[in-house]
């Protein structure tokens, strides 16, 4: 009997890992549409594959991190992944209400002032409901008639990939000490360097897809390398430039100071 109940568990987890990875695959394929509307868009079969495999590992080892994460801390998770839920829901918010800029209208024809804000609250809760498990391959602008930043943002891309490693890394390292002691037969340290591992594969393919596979990258200003040379490239100098001050220029700075 228990038997039976574990498994139907385990179909319907199998069964929701699936439709959600195949929903972001399509919100990639979506995203690329949306950004280039002017162009005809095709996608080969190696792309798509490495668009699956790169959001299938992103999503089974963040939803993994998060079940191991919440079930060592039971309710002491909460708080934490409610703070992490509503900073990604304000996020957008706050940058419209930086910006300055005021609400934009003809969403629909049909919509009041009133309308509008509902359907803007709602797409923010979906965005950050998407942005809670996985990046949604778009960047929401308030501001904007259309709601999306059609640009080629790689900071704010390296930023979420950023964040979220920092964030699995401490949740995979609470498992790790504080976890039941006992799961599958497997040491926690195994478990907690396979997820982190899995992770740092899917940021791997979802570089290698920008870089070599995206269908428009031609139209890039920068890829991936150049972004990656010119933040190396930035710190280089910055050290040069420490290093080679004359001490004479840093004593007279230490006077004046």
């Amino acid at each position: 009997m228990n038997f039976c109940r574990y498994f139907l568990v385990f179909v319907l987890m199998v069964f929701s890992l699936i439709s959600v990875t195949y929903g972001a695959t399509l919100c990639n394929m979506l995203a690329i549409q949306i950004k280039y509307d002017d162009y005809k868009i095709r996608l080969g079969p190696l792309e798509v594959l490495c668009i699956t495999i790169w959001r299938t590992l992103e999503i089974t080892s963040r939803l993994m991190i998060l079940v191991l994460f919440s079930a060592t801390l039971k309710l002491k998770a909460v708080p934490f992944l409610i703070l992490n839920f509503l900073i990604i829901l304000f996020e957008p918010w706050v940058k419209f209400w930086r910006s300055g800029a005021q609400m934009p209208d003809n969403i629909e024809k049909n919509f009041s002032r009133v309308g509008t804000l509902v359907v803007l609250i709602s797409v923010t809760i979906l965005y950050a409901g998407i942005n809670f498990s996985c990046w949604s391959a778009l960047q929401l602008r308030l501001s904007d008639r259309d709601l999306v930043d059609k640009g080629q943002n790689w900071g704010h891309m390296g930023l979420h990939y950023s964040v979220r490693l920092v964030e699995n890394v401490i949740m995979v390292l609470v498992f790790k000490f504080f976890g039941v002691k006992i799961l599958l037969n497997y040491c926690h340290s195994f478990i907690a360097l396979q997820l982190i591992i899995v992770y740092l594969i899917s940021i791997v393919f979802m570089l290698l897809f920008f870089q070599y596979l995206h269908p428009l990258r031609s139209l890039f200003t920068h890829n991936v390398v150049d972004y990656l040379h010119c933040v190396c490239c930035h710190q280089h100098h910055q050290r040069r430039a420490e290093n080679s001050e004359p001490p004479f220029e840093a004593d007279t700075r230490q006077n004046i100071v």
